[in-house]
This record gives C-alpha cells, structure tokens and sequence, in this order.
C-alpha cells in the first residue's frame, strides 16, 4: 500500500469544486476504497430491474442508465488525468463539458447491463493503475480544467464521484420510483 494513498488529499491539492466528493471518501486507503466501492455498486446497479435504466426523477434530468454512463465518463477523464500526472507529464490538461458528453454518448439506447459491465470494466482498469503507483506518483501533480490537482486528490474524486451519484439515484430515481 502507499502511505501517500491513504492520507486524504490537502485542500490546496484539488479545486474548491471537488470538496463535495472528496469530503465523502472515508479515510483510509483510498485504492481499498474504489476497490469496496466496485463490489458494492455492480450488486446496487445490478438489483435494479432493466426498464428502470430509463426512469428520470424529473423530466430534466438524465436517466439512470445516463448517470452511470456519466460516472464512466468521469471516471475515464479523472483516470487519464492521473496517468498523465503520474508519469509527470506537466502539459495541461483541459476540462469537459458533461452534457454535451452525455448528448453525444447515446447511452439510452443501451441496455443498462452493458453500461454496467462498462463501468465494471473501466474501475478494474483505473485500479491496475493506481495499485501499481509509487509515493512519488500519488504526489505529482498537474493542471486540469485550469486548476492544480494531485494525482492522489483525482483518485478521491473519482471514488467521491461515485459515492454522490449512486447516492442520487438511490435517494432521487429510486424514491421516486416508490412514489409513483
């Protein structure tokens, strides 16, 4: 394990923006964290039934299946960042437009399962990389979206990612449902 890994990053380490994710990371290793949080999240999202992938909480709002296809985007973006920053690649790197992402991925016209079985795939990728970085690498960091972020804060903010939208589907799409 990296000790850097299982100290949550500093403030100064991520833009003001991220606080909402990262402060709900539990401390701790944070590889551990993404790794508990894979098993977890496959059995919520595979518990749901397949018609639900479509639901939204508001005619607004995405869908679960567009949520999902949201954190997998975000997780990609967050994990190519710390690739970069991790081998010190000092080239800033710009930001992304969430909803022209979700727009221009389709992701209603898959079967939630696939979506699923895409996130499952992208996390045990991401973790193979972050089991296999040094002290070094977890403290490097680079320029995204105009800030300074550590490669070790992108690993908090993709497990804090994760934690808020399943969150939002299980308090809003699924409380909804109940509703209905």
């Amino acid at each position: 394990m990296s000790t850097a890994a299982a100290v949550k990053p500093a403030a100064t380490e991520y833009a003001k923006d991220y606080d909402k994710y990262v402060s709900l990371v539990p401390e701790g290793d944070v590889v551990k964290t993404l790794e508990a949080q894979l098993d977890s999240t496959l059995s919520f999202l595979r518990s749901l039934n397949p018609d639900q992938g479509d639901n939204r909480y508001a005619p607004d709002k995405w869908s679960i299946k567009e949520v999902v296809g949201h954190m997998i985007d975000a997780e990609r973006i967050f994990a190519y960042r710390a690739l970069r920053f991790g081998r010190n690649d000092q080239n800033a790197l710009a930001g992304f437009e969430q909803e022209d992402y979700i727009q221009s991925a389709n992701f209603g016209a898959r079967d939630l399962a696939d979506i699923i079985d895409e996130f499952e795939s992208v996390r045990r990728s991401n973790l193979y990389l972050f089991h296999n970085l040094d002290d070094s690498a977890w403290m490097r960091t680079g320029n995204a979206s105009d800030n300074e972020v550590s490669v070790r804060a992108l690993a908090y903010i993709m497990a804090g990612h994760e934690l808020h939208h399943v969150g939002v589907i299980k308090s809003k799409y699924l409380a909804a449902d109940l509703r209905e």
